[in-house]
């Protein structure tokens, strides 16, 4: 009776705020597997928790729910040292999972020692189960005049890595698409470019598709006001896309402001198929092959 009487009184405003830190329904499974290109189970693990509730292995039940729709692969990523770490741990004991590692761009700046802290991603860096370098790059949104150097200096250090190993390149560009090819052009990229969470417009992507740079689009293509990113998907070759949560962040439509996880991708595939007008199943399976193609064989 009295959950009765609270769910009759709990206002609109109220309702939404509780259901602001619950997992979405899970969307209609994908007949074609894709992979998650970049997401952040330790954050998700610890600040948000796994669909479904709390769980003895949380990982490997994240893992699960992501499977059961159809994302059969993950990418996590690293953002300084210890989740670096943390990301080529887990990645040797989850055969869906592969690891990349870095210092968040917005990280650097703030090290006490930024070549001790690039040393030591050096060393992950050359684990097997370690395919990317990243995330990486350049952010002027939250960095300002006072931290770019060290920001530019650790960018051009992550590059020299990913070239010295063979692996991917993880870039996060917010508002420096300038100064990330720039500096690209300056250090000569790595056989493998990922712009994460592609946040563009379409000459943008033109530029970085000539390149034969991946764009890997987040839930962000879903928002309302996303035309140019919308555009930029138009424009972006099947065998250039990929696809990412970035989770907990960046949750898409219809659930945008609920945390996010591997299992909604097909929500932001789906949404892609339809912008671009490719066939739903055509494109995870070149989703699929790029990621391969980009990361190696899990």
């Amino acid at each position: 009776m009295l959950a009765a009487m609270t769910e009759q009184t709990e206002t609109r405003k109220q309702r939404a705020a509780r259901r602001a830190g619950e997992f979405p329904p899970a969307p209609e499974a994908l007949a074609v597997p894709v992979l998650d290109s970049h997401t952040h189970l330790d954050i998700t693990v610890s600040e948000v928790g796994v669909p479904g509730g709390p769980a003895d292995d949380p990982v490997g039940a994240a893992v699960a729910v992501a499977a059961g729709v159809g994302v059969d692969r993950l990418v996590q990523v690293g953002v300084d040292v210890e989740s670096s770490r943390w990301s080529a741990d887990v990645a040797e004991r989850y055969g869906a999972v592969l690891a990349t590692v870095a210092l968040h761009p917005n990280e650097a700046p703030r090290l006490a020692d930024l070549d001790e802290a690039l040393r030591e991603i050096e060393t992950l860096a050359a684990r097997d189960r370690v395919r990317g370098i990243g995330e990486t790059g350049m952010d002027f949104f939250r960095t300002g005049d006072e931290g770019r150097a060290a920001q530019e200096e650790s960018f051009r250090a992550h590059i020299a890595i990913a070239k010295r190993y063979g692996k991917a390149l993880v870039i996060h560009d917010r508002d420096a698409h300038a100064d990330v090819l720039r500096v690209l052009d300056d250090e000569g990229a790595p056989d493998t470019v990922v712009l994460h969470c592609f946040s563009g417009d379409a000459d943008f992507a033109r530029e970085c598709v000539r390149r034969g740079y991946l764009l890997s689009f987040a839930g962000t293509v879903t928002f309302g006001s996303a035309g140019a990113l919308r555009e930029a998907a138009t424009v972006t070759p099947a065998d250039q896309m990929l696809v990412e949560t970035d989770a907990p962040y960046l949750t898409p439509m219809p659930h945008r402001g609920r945390p996010n996880a591997s299992y909604l991708i097909p929500l932001t595939v789906r949404f892609l198929a339809e912008t671009t007008g490719t066939d739903l199943d055509e494109l995870c399976a070149a989703i699929s092959a790029t990621g391969d193609r980009a990361f190696g064989p899990w």
